[in-house]
């Protein structure tokens, strides 16, 4: 099974609403859960117990694309945290060493092919947090590497953030187009890193979050983005 990490905030996890795209049924598609596999169904990265709060997400349609074009079976590790800042993904802290676990869980009954990451809004409110960002996102991926053993060059696939976040909570995240200028340049510096655009794609009323039709085109992005820098 090729198996693909999880990593990132709400636009990771999926806040799409149920009903307004067709739910994809793959029966080569799976996700993990308590350490064993299981047919992919959404909510894939159920991070909140109030059920509004997780929908449909992009990892859905990566992982059917995924399962269509190489006829394997496709796993998804979910392991996004919505709200979460970078610097809460440091090696050390718990949302960092509960993925490193879960990775090494999936590694008993698979081989990880590459990182899904989709974070930074909650980094694009101060200017601060905005510049060392880049420092904290080198540091958390070389050191994910190692603990997991894997290449130097495993794909590490990095979402854009949308542009409707300008409008969000009355424009705080006023740092955010900085914060894509290093994703962007960060897709260039990691070996195996690829930039996942979010151009034309549409946003909620809550100015931060996805559509559900936007997820699914999304995550087709990120398989794109996938076979270009593919190691397996």
């Amino acid at each position: 099974m090729r198996s693909f990490l999880l990593m990132g905030q709400s636009n990771m996890a999926g806040r799409g609403n149920f009903g307004e795209v067709p739910a994809i049924e793959n029966s080569l598609c799976f996700m993990l859960r308590n350490g064993r596999w299981q047919q992919m169904g959404e909510p894939i990265n159920p991070d909140r117990w109030w059920s509004i709060y997780n929908g449909v997400g992009l990892s859905a349609s990566f992982a059917d694309e995924c399962a269509k074009h190489f006829g394997e079976e496709i796993g998804l590790i979910p392991c996004a945290d919505g709200g979460s800042a970078i610097k809460e993904w440091q090696p050390g802290e718990a949302l960092y060493d509960h993925a490193v676990f879960q990775a090494k869980l999936a590694k008993r009954s698979s081989k990880i092919a590459g990182i899904l990451w989709h974070q930074g809004e909650n980094d694009s409110y101060e200017e601060q947090d905005a510049e060392l960002y880049h420092e904290r996102f080198m540091n958390m991926f070389t050191t994910l590497k190692k603990d997991l053993d894997l290449p130097d060059d495993i794909p590490v696939l990095i979402g854009e953030i949308g542009d409707f976040v300008e409008f969000h909570d009355n424009g705080n995240c006023k740092y955010f187009r900085r914060i894509n200028e290093i994703l962007k340049q960060l897709s260039t510096e990691l070996p195996g890193g690829a930039f996942v655009s979010a151009k034309g794609l549409c946003g909620q009323a809550d100015n931060v979050h996805f559509d559900s039709k936007s997820y699914r085109e999304f995550g087709k992005r990120y398989f794109a983005e996938y076979l270009k820098v593919k190691r397996l």
